[in-house]
């Protein structure tokens, strides 16, 4: 590389001097591409160049030769990304000021040329410049010169794509421009098309295609360059301004579906690109979107009004001659579909003919056969099967056909089609009036000999498996004697390596028919060779094989017997391991299967299943879907009465280890298994009701017995209160005395054990416990953050009906402790009180509404937390509700006490991210109030003297980084509502703040890359700045190890924010970032922190952070 460099500096005065050599122009041309192809790859060495070229190249743009302008045109290009921003101020100063002498019109369109190349490679930087040179290039749009509309309009198009936020004045214009030049085409009368009949058979058409051709191939027409140009920069409009979609819905989108028409192959193309760019705008950001309380948003409305006409337009188009403009339909269509799915329903007649032509027409190419069969794919698959019905024998036979076809991708797709054919013919989940009996030997023909082929492809193997599959799954019944071959080369497909897999998803899906396909013929000597695939290292054929083995238990239990089920328990005790939560939950859940199946299979597992069982009980890491699958395990092993597995000796099995834990330490076993025990205990306890209340009493014993270790007694809380849950405790008259005196052990783990039992018991035990609660909560003043919290305990596990009777004295209660001067207490009862909103949000929200006006600071900060525990990730009822007055929780952003600001942040953010609609309305109000909130106020700085030393204290650190927090959220869920670039003003002020901050900002800056680039590149040499600081800060001499620490964990994070600025294509073409980049290489201790957080899996991961 030096000697390159070396080389590059000693040819750069040459190739100067040779540019200037005004006759002799291929040597001018060798020069020039040689410079292009050095500035394309060395430009940052050749900086002490860049002047010379720069005068050099711009007195080439009067040169008389077209080629010479053009060729330093993309010099100028090469050279504009690295050259210095005086150098860049001086190359378009250049250009305007040869634009405002205007004509010679060449000259005018060289230097046009000029400015969109400089925009396209230069990007952010000449948006300062915009505001003086829109007008002049919308001034020569009017000039009646084709060729220099065209480069007026790639200007914009660059600008725009470049640029956006500065282009914001000029947008409306730009776009009446488009608009008015995209259907300028002087030579050529559109209406006379228009009176044609529509509905004109395909063969005319030809015809009529053909005099056309002949009559307009008008060589010197170049009206269709300004067309497609500016079709084209309306694209970049589209593209880049998703704020405007509804109003591109209004104007943009009519205009383009009028011009489907365009008679111009080329401009045609674009015309639908363009189109399909407004959809897939309108298409939400992060896909579908799974928070119910947002409103159908306005573009889709606009989109759904406009259906009808713009099928009316593509209906013709598909059964134009040309193919590429068929492709285009059917890429619109697909589109159109995925963004408005189920909305086609009443136009599918009109699109049948157009497919079935693009499918049996012998010059179709295979690309356009593909699109067909995708889009129909679409089409069927998200449409109802009624709809169809009516067309399937017009359907089928081109698809039939297609299956045939011997290209393997045009197969694929066919294949996938019948699939979703067949699913249509007869739903399974629902009746339908259809008879698909006529077809069901041709479909099942044209798959079986696909099946049967052994020298395919292998997608075409997989598909025909599956969709085999599904053929029995919905018509097995209709097969007679064609179902067992069938049935036996799935069989032969399980013995393959290759189609292994797809042949236990597609067993699956047989055995789980409704119709019960009698598989009894397979099964004997295919259970054994599914058993054995629980052995192997593939982790998606054991979790699918699984699955199907769990299908056929369920539904073919009679076949099962016991040498069967013995080749499938040996292989289970393997799959229990708490290195994969995933495939355990499965493993049990099929064991659990089984012994209701075949109750005397479990009386072996004693010795092999049972300890793995027990092992993933008391692993730490037990909890959610694989927890839920064991307590239904032991409900079903109890119940089978199995030698050894009684109740009394599953709980000795479960409680064991804590009774034998000889160590005083109450946390020797992880204190998750304390509760997963707890709940075993529980479950068991409720299949086994009578021998329960013997094991309650002795439980209570365990907790006053003072010899007890605290291990047992906090497992014998926990389990009291799991068990109280659904057992009546009546007679347990010292009950609550035993729990009261727990509370004042001295162990904290025994009070929180206690805290959990009083709450759980008293849902199972309103009447007797709740009264008691309460009036403890009211005299015991020092127990009182131990007793709130049995209270949320029982407001989280009881339903909304049993809790309704009782909301007025919890409520009363709660709210003479909302001002609590403890911060912990205050969140418990804010935790309460919003729970409780959900119960009956109606009357409950005013209320809350109210103590926000007439509290103190206190109580408002608890209200707002409480308003941040009614919005929970799923839909409510309350949602509506908190829709209408969000807005009036949220002014406390704007709140005199800095505590209730930062719990509003944190409310905003947990709103952000849970459910984005409460607040993507209110956006615009709320931005600048978080934003105030992210800077650094002097007044809340304070210095503490210890001793000799003083320390700084920053009062507003805790709102910064909540304020911090909430806008990563926002980045995921409402990026399309942000003014990307004052987000990114505020991002730079937090990579100079503190060491949380700035971890945060790092965190924001890589996740930006990813979704923002252009707007990075565009503040990049702002943002460098403070990354290179942080990367070379030295902890002073004789700091504490922490210190050290801190820092080393800093420059890591800046390092990760660097490395995710790196893969943006052509940063390094920024003076600034290049010297950066070098300084790290050159610096061993920078490159090898680099280099190893470029092989680190988590520097991709830590982008995607929850800060809710």
């Amino acid at each position: 590389m030096p000697l390159t460099v070396n080389v590059c500096k000693k040819i750069t005065s040459q190739l100067i001097g040779a540019m200037g050599m005004q006759d002799d122009v291929s040597i001018q041309l060798e020069a020039l591409d040689i410079l292009s192809d050095m500035l394309g790859r060395l430009s940052t060495a050749l900086v002490s160049f860049h002047q010379s070229i720069l005068t050099s190249l711009l007195a080439q743009l009067t040169s008389p030769h077209m080629a010479v302008r053009k060729r330093s045109i993309i010099a100028l290009g090469h050279l504009v990304p690295s050259c210095s921003p005086a150098l860049f101020t001086q190359l378009t100063e250049h250009l305007m000021g040869e634009l405002s002498r205007g004509p010679p019109t060449a000259s005018v369109r060289t230097y046009i040329q000029c400015l969109a190349t400089v925009s396209r490679r230069g990007g952010h930087r000449i948006g300062e410049h915009l505001q003086k040179i829109v007008p002049m290039v919308v001034k020569f749009c009017n000039v009646e010169d084709d060729e220099l509309r065209e480069f007026c309009f790639q200007a914009f198009e660059a600008f725009v794509s470049r640029c956006p936020k500065e282009m914001s004045p000029n947008i409306q214009a730009i776009i009446k421009l488009c608009l008015k030049y995209i259907t300028y085409d002087p030579n050529y009368n559109y209406d006379a098309d228009d009176d044609e009949d529509d509905s004109m058979d395909i063969e005319d058409r030809e015809d009529d295609d053909q005099e056309s051709d002949d009559e307009y191939s008008d060589d010197d027409d170049m009206s269709w360059k300004v067309r497609r140009s500016s079709v084209k920069c309306l694209e970049a409009i589209i593209s880049s301004r998703r704020d405007l979609l509804v109003e591109l819905y209004g104007s943009v989108g009519p205009t383009l579906v009028s011009r489907f028409k365009e008679r111009e192959e080329n401009v045609k193309t674009d015309i639908f690109s363009a189109f399909v760019a407004l959809l897939r705008q309108t298409r939400h950001p992060h896909g579908p979107t799974l928070d119910s309380g947002a409103k159908e948003e306005p573009a889709i409305y606009l989109l759904k009004k406009q259906v009808p006409t713009i099928v009316k337009a593509l209906h013709r188009q598909l059964k134009e001659k040309s193919m590429r403009c068929r492709q285009s339909c059917f890429s619109l269509l697909t589109e159109m579909a995925n963004v408005l799915p189920g909305q086609l329903g009443e136009h599918i007649p009109a699109l049948i003919p157009g497919i079935i032509y693009s499918l049996t027409d012998k010059s179709t190419s295979s690309n356009l056969k593909i699109d067909a069969l995708a889009f129909l794919n679409v089409l069927l698959s998200s449409h109802n099967p009624e709809i169809f019905h009516p067309h399937i024998s017009v359907i089928l036979p081109p698809v039939i056909q297609c299956v045939e076809d011997s290209f393997y991708k045009i197969t694929s797709e066919a294949l996938q089609v019948i699939q979703q054919t067949v699913k249509l013919m007869r739903p399974l989940d629902k009746p339908v009036s259809f008879d698909g009996k006529p077809y069901v030997k041709i479909v099942f023909a044209c798959t079986s000999k696909r099946l049967k082929a052994a020298d395919i492809d292998q997608e075409v193997k997989e598909r025909a498996i599956f969709c085999m599959g599904h053929i029995l799954s919905h018509f097995g019944d209709q097969l007679g004697a064609d179902l067992q071959p069938t049935l036996q080369i799935f069989l032969e497909r399980l013995k393959n390596e290759i189609t292994r897999l797809v042949a236990v998803k597609t067993l699956t899906l047989v055995a789980s028919s409704p119709l019960k396909i009698d598989l009894r013929p397979i099964l004997t000597e295919g259970i054994p060779m599914l058993g054995s695939f629980l052995r192997k290292n593939q982790r998606a054929l054991k979790l699918n094989t699984i699955t199907a083995l769990n299908v056929m238990v369920t539904n073919y239990s009679d076949s099962f017997k016991p040498p069967l089920i013995d080749s499938i328990l040996s292989e289970v005790p393997a799959l229990i391991q708490e290195s994969d939560m995933h495939i355990s939950q499965v493993a049990i859940t099929l064991i659990t299967c089984m012994a209701k199946v075949c109750p005397s299979s479990l009386s072996k597992i004693g010795g092999t299943i049972l300890p793995e069982v027990l092992n993933l009980v008391h692993s730490p890491l037990l909890q959610g879907g694989a927890l839920n699958s064991l307590l239904e395990f032991f409900q079903v092993l109890v119940a089978t009465k199995a030698n050894n597995m009684g109740y009394s000796d599953l709980l000795k099995a479960l409680r064991g280890p804590f009774y034998d834990s000889k160590s005083t330490d109450s946390m020797s076993v992880h204190k998750q298994s304390y509760y997963s025990v707890a709940k075993c205990v529980a479950a068991l306890s409720m299949a086994c009701p009578k021998e329960a209340s013997g094991v309650v009493t002795n439980l209570i014993q365990e907790v006053k017995n003072p010899k007890s270790s605290e291990s047992v007694r906090i497992l014998s809380l926990l389990c009291l209160g799991e068990i109280g849950r659904f057992m009546n405790f009546e007679g347990q008259k010292e009950l609550k005395g035993v729990i009261m005196e727990a509370f004042g052990s001295p162990n904290e783990e025994v009070k929180s054990a206690a805290s959990f039992a009083l709450g759980n018991i008293c849902v199972g035990n309103l009447g007797e416990y709740l009264p008691f609660m309460l009036n403890e909560i009211g005299s015991q003043p020092k127990r009182q953050y131990l007793l709130l919290h049995s209270l949320k305990e029982m407001i989280s596990a009881l339903s909304a009906e049993s809790l309704k009777p009782h909301v007025e004295n919890i409520w009363d209660l709660l709210f003479k402790h909302c001002e609590c001067a403890e911060e912990g207490t205050r969140n418990i009862v804010a935790e309460c009180l919003g729970k409780l909103t959900l119960v009956s949000p109606s009357e409950l929200i005013p209320r809350l509404k109210n103590q926000l006006s007439s509290g103190s600071p206190l109580s408002r900060s608890t209200v707002v937390t409480a308003v941040k525990f009614t919005i929970v990730d799923h839909t409510m009822p309350i949602d509506s509700l908190l829709k209408g007055c969000i807005g009036d929780f949220l002014k406390t952003l704007q709140d005199p006490d800095l505590n209730v600001r930062r719990v509003a942040l944190v409310m905003f953010n947990s709103a952000a991210h849970n459910k984005p609609s409460l607040i993507r309305g209110l956006l615009t109000s709320l931005l600048p109030h978080l934003y105030k909130e992210t800077q650094i106020r002097k007044d809340l700085v304070r210095e503490v003297e210890m001793g000799p030393f003083k320390h700084t204290v920053d009062d507003g650190l805790d709102v910064r980084k909540a304020a911090f927090e909430c806008m990563y959220t926002l980045l995921d869920s409402c990026m399309d509502c942000l003014d990307i670039f004052e987000f990114l003003n505020h991002v730079e002020e937090g990579l100079k703040d503190h060491y949380d901050i700035k971890m945060l900002t790092f965190i924001m800056l890589a996740r930006l890359s990813k979704l923002c680039p252009t707007a990075v590149v565009q503040r990049l040499d702002r943002l460098v700045e403070p990354l290179k600081a942080t990367c070379t800060t030295k902890v002073k001499a004789g700091s504490v190890k922490q210190e050290f620490e801190k820092q080393e964990e800093l420059r890591r994070s800046a390092m990760r924010a660097v490395a995710a600025l790196l893969s943006i294509s052509e940063v390094e073409k920024s003076p600034a970032m290049a010297e950066f980049a070098n300084q790290i290489r050159s610096n061993a201790e920078m490159s090898t922190i680099f280099e190893s957080l470029q092989r680190d899996p988590l520097t991709e991961a830590v982008e995607s952070m929850d800060t809710s």
